[in-house]
């Protein structure tokens, strides 16, 4: 038998030696700036971790370059441990390569992304046009391609960790541009034709608040869009649906019509709920009284929301029973809660009417009692028109003295000649009308009536003399006391003709003239000058007539006494 193990021995020599110098040059190759080798940990520092990369050759590495997945420093690195690193510098002047870890992850990440990738990433801070994200390397997400619709606040999605596709990859140069609306456009697109399938009229389904406008807010059914109106968002008023919706909210709606080919949905909330108009005749009946908030003021009226979905108008007019409301923010503020009486109902129209001054007595209803026609009252002059003043007579309630009840002998031109707001007046409570809410007063009826007794102080044939206070062309008239006047017809100035009055008298200068004639209902009294001196020859011969009379009378007592006397006289003898 052959003894070969000389040659063996030497083959082995000569085989391993070729390996050895195989595996010295490839390690040469490996050590190269810039090449990712494969390097134990062969210590652990507490700043750094030497590795071993083969080739007698040892590297250092900073310890924050081992860190977890949420950026904190691992504290699990022990001797033997194996990972790629970078080589940055073959030897320094310590004679160790320079590695890094971190740039090692980096690369390898670079080298397996591809553009149309789908990648897992953490959006890191707003940037110009954009924000950053981080996929294991730093990439840029523009701001159109953040969402399906543009969004607002970027801010709010710092720190958040989404799905993106790279839509541009330049590893030359270190650009990655990223694209979430991508992948959401593409999600969105394959559950539209299951959401089409799916949707029918009367269902209630779940969808997400995608955009507010003023008119109402579109809600994402899942790939298709409903339209939900303001005026199906609740029973209740709503100004506008961001009082009651936010985007992104999850919410139930019910499906009110659904267009299949045009892929239209109108959709409603309030609809889930109950009807509350259903049952308003049995909570809220006439004549009940109701608390509720005021939710709008307009020019006529306050709107009362007695419960959600359900409002009362109180009408300016029945907001008090004594004042003249100009505008129900003079009484009412929203906010307020109110206690009112449900007038009437209109269950068709959607409509209460409510009062607000029914809460309170109507002070019409018993003023009459509080004050009988005939009453004497005193109250402030609270205003003052061409035809009368007003009077306060009670809490809310004026009364009207008319100009015509002011004086029963002067000629009042304007209230104001004899008043001014605030005076306290004295008058009587003259009529009272419940129906149409009106007091009268008079002041003149304080006194008696001078024309009551002018009948019999001034007869017809009275001569009288008074002061000329005006002169027309059909007569002059004569105040014959204060505030009563005669009119001395143009006819009754002379016997003569008498072509105008004003060539007769003045304004100012006294007349003498005689009664004609007094019209107590008229008010007047008709007087004459061309008989003035008729009435005096008269009054002269009646005068005379009267003293003929009298001596006459005395003659026949003269002699009746003197007859008395001697008969007893004879008596005597």
């Amino acid at each position: 038998m052959v003894d070969n193990t000389e040659n063996q021995e030497d083959f082995m020599d000569d085989d391993f030696e070729g390996s050895f110098e195989d595996l010295f040059e490839n390690s040469l190759k490996e050590l190269k700036a810039g090449n990712v080798v494969v390097g134990t940990v062969v210590q652990v520092n507490p700043d750094s971790v030497v590795v071993d990369v083969g080739g007698k050759s040892e590297g250092l590495i900073p310890i924050n370059e081992f860190v977890n997945e949420q950026g904190q420093v691992k504290t699990d690195i022990k001797v033997g441990d194996q990972f790629d690193v970078l080589i940055e510098r073959t030897e320094n002047e310590n004679g160790l390569i320079s590695l890094s870890k971190e740039k090692a992850d980096r690369q390898k990440i670079w080298n397996a992304l591809e553009e149309n990738a789908v990648v897992e990433g953490r959006i890191l801070s707003r940037i110009k046009g954009g924000l950053s994200v981080d996929i294991g390397v730093n990439a840029f997400l523009p701001g159109s391609q953040v969402d399906l619709r543009p969004v607002r606040n970027l801010d709010k999605m710092l720190g958040e960790t989404y799905e993106f596709k790279i839509i541009k990859l330049n590893k030359r140069r270190g650009n990655i541009v990223l694209s979430r609306r991508v992948l959401l456009e593409e999600q969105r697109e394959s559950m539209r034709g299951d959401t089409l399938k799916q949707l029918e009229e009367g269902q209630v389904v779940e969808g997400a608040v995608k955009n507010l406008t003023d008119y109402g807010a579109f809600i994402d059914l899942g790939g298709i869009d409903g339209l939900l109106h303001i005026t199906d968002m609740s029973w209740g008023r709503v100004t506008h649906p961001s009082d009651i919706l936010n985007v992104g909210d999850k919410i139930n709606v019910k499906i009110l019509k659904f267009d299949r080919d045009k892929e239209r949905v109108s959709l409603g909330l309030k609809q889930i709920a109950p009807d509350p108009w259903l049952d308003v005749e049995a909570k809220f009946p006439v004549g009940r009284k109701v608390t509720g908030k005021v939710v709008s003021l307009t020019d006529y009226g306050a709107f009362i929301e007695l419960e959600e979905g359900v409002e009362g108008l109180i009408h300016v007019s029945e907001m008090s029973w004594t004042k003249r409301i100009k505008h129900p923010n003079k009484v009412l503020n929203i906010g307020d809660e109110v206690e009112s009486v449900v007038l009437a109902l209109d269950i068709p129209n959607r409509r209460i009417s409510l009062g607000l001054k029914q809460v309170e007595p109507n002070p019409w209803e018993v003023v009459g009692e509080k004050f009988p026609i005939g009453t004497i009252i005193e109250g402030q002059v609270k205003n003052i028109t061409d035809f009368g003043i007003f009077v306060g007579v009670d809490e809310g309630i004026d009364g009207l003295v008319h100009i015509s009840d002011l004086s029963w002998t002067k000629r009042v031109k304007h209230p104001s000649e004899l008043y001014k707001k605030g005076d306290v007046v004295r008058a009587v409570v003259l009529n009272i009308d419940r129906e149409n809410e009106r007091f009268s007063l008079g002041v003149k009826q304080l006194l008696s009536d001078p024309w009551e007794s002018i009948p019999v102080r001034y007869t017809p044939g009275t001569i009288i003399r008074g002061q000329v206070t005006s002169v027309t062309d059909f007569g002059i008239f004569l105040e014959v006391e204060e505030g009563i006047e005669g009119l001395i017809h143009v006819s009754e100035i002379s016997k003569e003709k008498v072509d105008t009055p004003k060539n007769f008298a003045k304004v100012g200068e006294d007349l003498e003239a005689v009664v004609l004639h007094v019209d107590t209902v008229e008010r007047k009294i008709a007087l004459s000058i061309k008989h003035l001196s008729d009435q005096k020859e008269k009054a002269e011969v009646d005068a005379f007539l009267g003293a003929q009379k009298n001596a006459t009378s005395n003659f026949g007592d003269l002699l009746q006494g003197a007859m008395h006397k001697a008969g007893g006289e004879k008596d005597g003898e």
